[in-house]
């Protein structure tokens, strides 16, 4: 099967080519020190792409056990073993955090009868402080704390003896954590080639929680929400439905049909079709 990306990967590469030498002329005029045009990274944008489009759950995770086993490899990977670095990309992939809103999150944050996490204040207590890079400080949020989420942050909050302003999730020297630091100190790249999953960047642990809300039936605007974006169409941009998702919308449309119709659900199983395939 022809991919659709191959006559844009020509048309794209041949279009930098001529800016290229346009911009290289600018230099030798003297216009221009340095050439934009000169571009990284594209053709492997390029390659990502027609992958999520043959692969749409590319750049998410299957099911919780593939999470956990990533975050055991990760601490494994980590010098000292440090046991943080799996909590934060759990926490993560349970809530569909961004690295820097987890290493942001405040004991005071979190309301421990809900389980309601309270995402996007600032990062250090009094005027002027350093806001979450996430949401800059516009669109605060709700973000549900999922059962296999809620024990360890617990035993986070009583350690930090329930001082409100506390961090919970830090470096194993305390110090706050950014998407660079966790991918350094956990071989990042090393250990999701080892897995199988060599495209996985820290921001598709985003991507996952947010399909799995979408896959557990949270209604699109409900997970906009919980996401903070401004647009729906944003949100969209993070769902990866897969096979098991595909076929549940075509039971749901039948049961719906049919109900319009005043029928029963579908009464024709998937060895009745065949046999009638078979018979035709």
């Amino acid at each position: 099967m022809t991919s659709p990306f191959e006559d844009g990967e020509a048309s794209l590469k041949n279009t930098i080519a001529v800016w290229v030498r346009v911009m290289e002329q600018a230099i030798r005029d003297g216009i221009i020190e340095i050439n934009p045009a000169r571009l990284h990274g594209w053709q492997r944008l390029i390659k990502k792409a027609e992958d999520e489009e043959f692969e749409p759950r590319g750049l998410a995770l299957r099911d919780w056990d593939v999470l956990d086993r990533l975050a055991e490899a990760l601490v494994e990977a980590s010098f000292g073993k440090y046991e943080g670095w799996g909590d934060i990309v759990r926490f993560a992939g349970g809530t569909g955090a961004r690295i820097g809103e987890v290493s942001g999150v405040r004991a005071g944050d979190i309301d421990t009868d809900n389980w309601i996490w309270r995402v996007c204040r600032q990062t250090t207590p009094g005027p002027g402080g350093l806001i979450d890079k996430g949401t800059k400080g516009k669109r605060s949020r709700l973000a549900p704390i999922i059962p296999e989420l809620r024990p360890n942050i617990a035993w986070r909050i009583s350690r930090v003896g329930g001082r409100p302003d506390a961090r919970l999730f830090t470096g194993p020297r305390g110090g706050r954590v950014t998407t660079a630091i966790l991918r350094d100190a956990t071989h990042w790249d090393d250990v999701v080639v080892a897995l199988g999953y060599e495209y996985l960047r820290r921001h598709d642990l985003r991507h996952t929680a947010l399909t799995w809300f979408a896959d557990a039936g949270v209604p699109p605007h409900v997970l906009m929400r919980i996401a903070g974006h401004g647009q729906l169409t944003t949100t969209q941009r993070y769902l990866h439905p897969d096979l098991r998702s595909i076929e549940r919308a075509g039971s749901q449309l039948t049961t719906y049909i049919n109900a319009t119709r005043g029928l029963p659900g579908p009464k024709v199983e998937v060895e009745q079709i065949r046999r009638l395939a078979l018979a035709s």
